[in-house]
C-alpha cells in the first residue's frame, strides 16, 4: 500500500496495548496517525483457580479457543483434544504456541463462521471445551449442545474496564476537538460500549459523526442501535491490513476525515 494513502488521518486504537501493535503499525506505514486508547484490561485467572475447575471436567474430545488470549492463557489446557480456533488470528496464536489447528473457519472469523464447519456437525455425545474468557457469547455452547455435543466452559481470562486517568482523557479530548481524531476502531461490541462508558462527554456527542471500522457485523448494528444517523464501516477481516484497507476506502470516500 502507498504511504501516504492515510496522510493527516488520526485514527483512535482501542485494542488493548499488547494487542494494538500491528494496527497501529499498519496505520503508519499507510501515512496516518495511531493513537492509542486501551479500553479493555486482559486479566489472567489465577492459575491455581483454572487448575482446580480442569480437574473438575471431563477429558475433551474437542476444545475451541475463542480468542488470542484464550490461547494465551489457557493453550496448556487442550488434554489431548482436537484443537478449534475460532479464526485466523486465533489460529495463529495456537501454531505460535507449538499446536496444530484441526478445525477452523474456511472463511469468517466468528462462532457463527466456527460452526458451519462439517466437524463440528457429527458431534452428537461428544465433549466439547469451550476456553474463554469470562461471560463470554453463549451462542457456540447452545447451538452445540443442541447438536448433540457435550459443551464444558474453562474460563481463563478477565475483561475489565480499565483506569484511565483524568489528564490522558483531556489529552484525548484535546486531540479530537484539534481534528486529530477523524476515525474509530472497534473490534467487538464490549470494546465499543467501554469507549463509551469511558470517554468524556463531547467525545461522546462526537461518536455519531466520527466514522467507525470494525470487523464485526455485531458491532456495527450496536453503533447503529445507539446512534442511527451514525456511519460506521465493516472491514473485511479484524487482522491489520483489512482494517486499515477498510479505513483507505473510507478516506477515499470521505478525505475530510484529514484536517
Amino acid at each position: 500500500m502507498a504511504k501516504a494513502e492515510l496522510e493527516g488521518v488520526g485514527v483512535l486504537v482501542t485494542r488493548p496495548r499488547t494487542q494494538a501493535t500491528e494496527l497501529v503499525a499498519a496505520i503508519e506505514d499507510a501515512g496516518g496517525s495511531a493513537f492509542c486508547f486501551p479500553v479493555m484490561d486482559i486479566v489472567a485467572v489465577d492459575e491455581h483457580i483454572v487448575s482446580t475447575r480442569v480437574a473438575r471436567l471431563a477429558r475433551p474430545d474437542i476444545v475451541i479457543f475463542i480468542s488470542r488470549n484464550a490461547v494465551e492463557y489457557g493453550i496448556r489446557h487442550t488434554d489431548g483434544g482436537r484443537i478449534a480456533a475460532i479464526g485466523p488470528a486465533t489460529a495463529a496464536a495456537v501454531a505460535a504456541a507449538g499446536h496444530f489447528v484441526d478445525i477452523q473457519p474456511a472463511a469468517g472469523f466468528d462462532s457463527e463462521h466456527l460452526l458451519a464447519e462439517p466437524e463440528l456437525n457429527d458431534v452428537a455425545d461428544k465433549q466439547i471445551r469451550i476456553i474463554r474468557g469470562t461471560n463470554g457469547r453463549e451462542l457456540l455452547a447452545d447451538e452445540l449442545s443442541a447438536r448433540g455435543a457435550i459443551v464444558e466452559y474453562l474460563s481463563v481470562y478477565e475483561r475489565r474496564l480499565p483506569d484511565v486517568s483524568p489528564q490522558t482523557l483531556a489529552d484525548l479530548e484535546a486531540r479530537w476537538r484539534n481534528g486529530e481524531i477523524g476515525v474509530i476502531t472497534a473490534m467487538s461490541v464490549q470494546s465499543f460500549q467501554n469507549l463509551v462508558a469511558l470517554l468524556p462527554a463531547w467525545c461522546v456527542s462526537q461518536l455519531e459523526s466520527t466514522p467507525l471500522v470494525t470487523p464485526a457485523g455485531r458491532v456495527l448494528k450496536e453503533v447503529l442501535d445507539r446512534y442511527p444517523a451514525s456511519r460506521p464501516i465493516l472491514a473485511p477481516g479484524p487482522q491489520a491490513t483489512e482494517m486499515v484497507e477498510a479505513i483507505i476506502a473510507l478516506h477515499k470516500i470521505e478525505p475530510g476525515l484529514a484536517p
